[in-house]
Order: structure tokens, then sequence, then C-alpha cells
């Protein structure tokens, strides 16, 4: 162990999602910024930096964000809610395209899933 007491590197989550409900399931649209939430059994406090690697459905790419824990349920929570941490993406260029491609994404699967809202 070295001495320095710098806060520990962020810990890296890869998150592949696979199909749109899944990316439905997990995205935070009440994240001003966007964010996901990611089942995971890792104990994680808020505030925590994590580095995440994304993939999304149907696309090659992975995309490297650097997020914070804005929340996090707990083991057994209330609900059968899965255990997990909810990341919220940082204000910069980078998260801004990824909330957009996101939303992208599911702006095409709500509106294929549900009777249209317009006339």
């Amino acid at each position: 162990m070295s001495s320095n007491h710098s806060s520990p590197r962020p810990s890296v989550i890869q998150l592949a999602i696979k199909e749109k409900g899944a990316l439905h399931a997990a995205y935070i649209p009440m994240f001003t910024e966007g964010g996901l939430f990611i089942a995971t059994a890792r104990d994680y406090q808020l505030g925590d930096d994590v580095y995440v690697l994304l993939s999304l459905p149907d696309d090659p790419q992975r995309y490297p964000i650097a997020g914070r824990v804005a929340w996090v349920t707990p083991a057994r929570a209330a609900g059968n809610r899965t255990q997990g941490v909810g990341i919220q993406f940082p204000k910069e260029e980078k998260a801004r395209v990824l909330k957009i491609k996101i939303e992208e994404i599911l702006g095409a699967h709500l509106a294929s899933d549900r009777p249209t809202q317009t006339i």
C-alpha cells in the first residue's frame, strides 16, 4: 500500500445493454445530465466516482463516461428492488451526446410501444 491519501481511483464498470427494454429500465431521465441505474453488489457510497464503459443496443461503439454515484439501492431493499447504484452523468459534452443518443434510442422504442398522443 502506498501512503498517499489521494482519493482511490474510480472503479470501472462495464455495462453492456443489449436491448431497448433494458436500456429503458436503466435510464434515469430525472437527472438533468442523464444517468443510469447499474445493478451491482459492490458497496458504493454516495458521491463515489465511477467510470462506466457503456455499450448500447445495436451499436458496436463503447462509450466511456465518468459518472458519480447519486443514489444507492442497498441489498434487501424494500419492494424487492434490485441492488445497485444510480450513476449521474457529468456536465460535459461527451455525456450530453450520450444522453441524446440514449433518448433517441428510447424515443423510437417508446413511440413504437405505446399508442401515440399526437393527432
